[in-house]
């Protein structure tokens, strides 16, 4: 959705892109079904080149494994290279009057199912976040799943939710104004990126850690020359400081692949994390 995660990468690198492929970049957000709307548009689109994905696990491995009826299999989509990488961001509704990761336990452990917290859709990587986090801490809380990650957090800042799990373009600059209380971050220590937020070690949970990834797909069948060439110009515009910076400052990394068929590799080994994360979590997909 407009505000979310992926829109916020995808905007910063479109403009030097574009200009490593000679061609305007147009962003069209397709929100819903925890991304498997865009996927399936992607991979239903002609292999030219012409039509690229920004996904996440969501739609390249959770979704397709639990719900075999969507209108595409991860096949379908050529991968490309992976951009990025983070952390997590738990955040609640500062009316809460929770102030820290033991807090929000406690919480949670005193009025099993009465916390409900936020995400971008079910199978969503902030859903699995939240589902991981009920398993490790053994709480139990509700989710409420949104069409995408900005309308989860503007539930959560109004009060109708009361925490989110949420990915940090979404989520930092809501807690940088206030309107938001940041507990922690899902890496296991304080990082640089979000140094105001401890790591899960130092909040008081060392067990439980996660990241999330987002990366480019074109549809299967696009020629070798092309899916070469739009790797050449995702690696050109990642690597330029003002991206990279711009990213940071929304604490999220760059994490480029070496190549797309090590990107494809990669996407092997990490189906299986989220896939077994997925199911013992009895995450559904409707």
């Amino acid at each position: 959705a407009p505000g979310g995660a992926a829109d916020y990468v995808a905007r910063n690198i479109s403009v030097p892109l574009g200009q490593a492929l000679g061609q305007s970049i147009v962003i069209e957000n397709k929100p819903g079904a925890g991304s498997s709307i865009a996927a399936e548009q992607v991979a239903k689109a002609a292999p030219d080149g012409y039509t690229i994905l920004i996904a996440s696990p969501s739609s390249i491995s959770v979704n397709p494994a639990l719900s075999p009826k969507l209108g595409y299999k991860p096949s379908d989509l050529q991968p490309i290279s992976k951009v990025t990488s983070s952390p997590v961001v738990i955040a609640v509704y500062p009316g809460t009057g929770i102030n820290s990761v033991k807090e929000l336990i406690a919480k949670a452990k005193q009025d099993p199912g009465s916390l409900n917290y936020a995400t971008a859709g079910n199978g969503s990587a902030p859903h699995l976040a939240g589902a991981l986090f009920g398993q490790v801490a053994d709480v139990k809380m509700t989710h409420i799943p949104f069409r995408g990650g900005s309308l989860a957090i503007q539930s959560v800042i109004a009060g109708d939710t009361q925490l989110t799990f949420g990915t940090p373009p979404s989520v930092l600059p809501m807690v940088q104004a206030g309107r938001l209380k940041g507990l922690a971050i899902s890496a296991k220590e304080r990082s640089p990126l979000v140094p105001s937020l401890p790591g899960m070690r130092e909040a008081g949970l060392p067990d439980y850690a996660i990241d999330f990834w987002y990366g480019l797909f074109v549809p299967a069948g696009t020629p070798p020359a092309i899916v070469q060439k739009i790797f050449e110009a995702t690696q050109f515009a990642l690597k330029q400081p003002n991206v990279k910076a711009a990213l940071e400052r929304e604490g999220t990394d760059v994490s480029l692949s070496s190549s797309p068929a090590q990107f494809g590799k990669f996407l092997a080994e990490d189906e299986k994390f989220w896939v077994k994360l997925a199911k013992s979590a009895e995450v559904t997909v409707n």
